[in-house]
């Protein structure tokens, strides 16, 4: 069984986030990732729309999640299941840092408004 320890976690910035990523392929995950998401306060990330099915549990403070049109504002203890093929927006409108856990299936891609694909390294 692979233990990933916080010292092997990896830290990935986009967007004005932060994302520490702890399993994925690299460190011995066949099927799953999984990760810890800092959003500054005043962050806005942007829209995009998901490949695979995410699960993000909102660990501390709030944020605004415009899944498919509609928003919503959640607080720490929420979770939010994002579908393949969604459109998502996350937000902090507060003024402290939210951090969130976020598990999805290896291979994630997110396709911005503009085209761009991105295949974040902390979901492959």
């Amino acid at each position: 069984m692979p233990v990933i320890r916080t010292s092997e976690a990896v830290t990935h910035e986009m967007h004005g986030a932060r994302f520490v990523s702890y399993a994925t392929t690299r460190t011995g995950s066949k099927e799953l990732c999984a990760w810890r998401g800092e959003i500054p306060a005043g962050t806005k990330a942007p829209v995009h729309t998901v490949s695979r099915e995410e699960i993000l549990h909102l660990l501390d403070g709030e944020l605004l999640i415009t899944l498919d049109g509609r928003t919503d504002r959640i607080a720490a203890g929420d979770t939010v299941v994002v579908n393949p093929g969604a459109t998502l927006r996350i937000e902090n409108p507060t003024d402290r840092t939210a951090v969130t856990w976020v598990t999805t299936s290896t291979g994630l891609e997110a396709e911005l408004a503009d085209g761009t694909r991105i295949a974040p390294p902390w979901a492959q």
